[in-house]
């Protein structure tokens, strides 16, 4: 009986796709890592994602990009950016989203607007006991968290997870609500603290 060969692994036909969300550029628990500001940490991760090209491609939506240019000052990017980092919106008229997603995204919305209605009848109860001001203040940090928090609500969310489902990407972000709807319809992530690191020993290596 001949004896079992041992075979290589397959390489990868392509490399990798990421596409990346501007919160992992905003979100302190990884920005910090890569710089002192959004700058900084943009500039550090184009410095060393050009280092994975062979193993990794980077992309994100152009609407995600223009968001993430409200942090930026696009004068001073690296002239290889859009390189590293390819702009490319997702086919919405091609992808075919499953029908629950729609039926679960209504539930949740409608009791969101019950919870924020909850949230302002409270607000108002309160202004017995504290000043308007105080009272608007408290207001708007409490609906906004009720409403917005743990949910996609807006094209830039839907164009991330449509184009990490169009090239069968992992999404990198460090946003919730993206990450809850993202695991529903079956989307990759790639945690940013991991991913953080990844690029710090690129670096090292």
């Amino acid at each position: 009986m001949a004896e079992p060969t041992t075979q290589e692994p397959t390489p990868l036909l392509r490399p990798e796709a990421v596409v990346v969300d501007t919160s992992f550029f905003t979100n302190p628990q990884t920005r910090e890592s890569l710089g002192e500001s959004t700058q900084a940490a943009f500039r550090t991760f184009v410095e060393r994602a050009r280092a994975l090209q062979d193993r990794v491609q980077f992309f994100m939506p152009p609407s995600v990009f223009e968001e993430l240019t409200h942090f930026l000052d696009v004068s001073a990017l690296p002239r290889d950016t859009e390189l590293i980092l390819r702009l490319r919106p997702p086919r919405r008229f091609q992808i075919v989203v499953p029908g629950f997603l729609l039926y679960e995204l209504i539930d949740e919305i409608r009791e969101r607007i019950n919870r924020g209605l909850r949230v302002a009848e409270e607000a108002v109860r309160s202004t017995q006991d504290q000043d308007v001001a105080a009272t608007l203040n408290a207001l708007r940090n409490r609906y906004r968290r009720a409403l917005r928090e743990g949910i996609i609500d807006s094209r830039e969310d839907v164009d991330l997870i449509l184009l990490a489902m169009e090239l069968d990407a992992a999404l990198l972000t460090s946003d919730q609500g993206i990450m809850r709807w993202a695991e529903r319809l079956g989307v990759r992530m790639v945690h940013p603290e991991a991913f953080v690191e990844l690029l710090m020993r690129q670096h090292e290596d």
